[in-house]
Formats: C-alpha cells, structure tokens, sequence
C-alpha cells in the first residue's frame, strides 16, 4: 500500500522527464523524497493526528459493526502502513541492482537468498 503523501507514479514520471536523472540514482533520490514526505507527514500536530486517527478507527468500528471485518483491517493497514523493514528495502535496492548493473547473476543470487533467509 501507497502512503498518502506518496506521489502518483506518473507525476514522478514527470519529474523525473523535467530533470536530467540518473536512473541508478533516480531510485535512491526518490525513495529519500517518499521518507522525507512521510516524516513531514508525522510531524503534524498532535491534535490534528488524533482527529485523523480517531475517524480512522470510528470507519474501522463501522465496517466491523457491519460484518466487514476483512475490509476494516485493509482499510486499517492500507491508511497506517507499517514502515517497510530493512529486508525489503534491501531487496527492493537488489532488484534495482540486478536491472540496471552489471553483476554476475551469481552475486546477485547469493545476496538475494541472504536477505531472503533473514528473520524481519
């Protein structure tokens, strides 16, 4: 799931047409901008995020009330993602390696099944 300050992939794409990327940076550039949008988006004020917050969960209590449990907690998890764990950036930052460098498979592979293999 997408955070809510997560910009649209096609006005990335703009931004990054706009500019003269780097396409093995591109990933590293845009992924600090998507932590920084969600830090800003953090630091709101406390009263704000608890009104934000509190008609998440009264949305969630009405959908369960209704029966739609399995709806309230993707509605849940979709607008309150858990930040991703260092593995899955890691394999995000691999898979990005494997496509735009120029590294024997063999290293690629191996770094994969390690991270894979590691507990979140």
């Amino acid at each position: 799931m997408t955070h809510p300050l997560t910009p649209p992939p096609e006005l990335v794409r703009q931004w990054m047409e706009r500019t003269s990327y780097d396409e093995h940076t591109w990933f590293y550039e845009s992924y600090i901008a998507e932590q920084a949008a969600k830090w800003g988006w953090d630091q709101r004020e406390p009263e704000i995020q608890a009104d934000v917050d509190a008609e998440l969960e009264a949305c969630v209590q009405t959908l369960k009330d209704q029966g739609w449990y399995n709806v309230a907690d993707d509605l849940r998890a979709a607008r309150r993602p858990k930040p991703p764990t260092l593995n899955s950036i890691a394999l995000r930052m691999l898979g990005t390696i494997e496509r735009d460098a120029r590294y024997l498979p063999e290293i690629t592979d191996t770094i994969r099944k390690a991270l894979e293999a590691l507990p979140e």
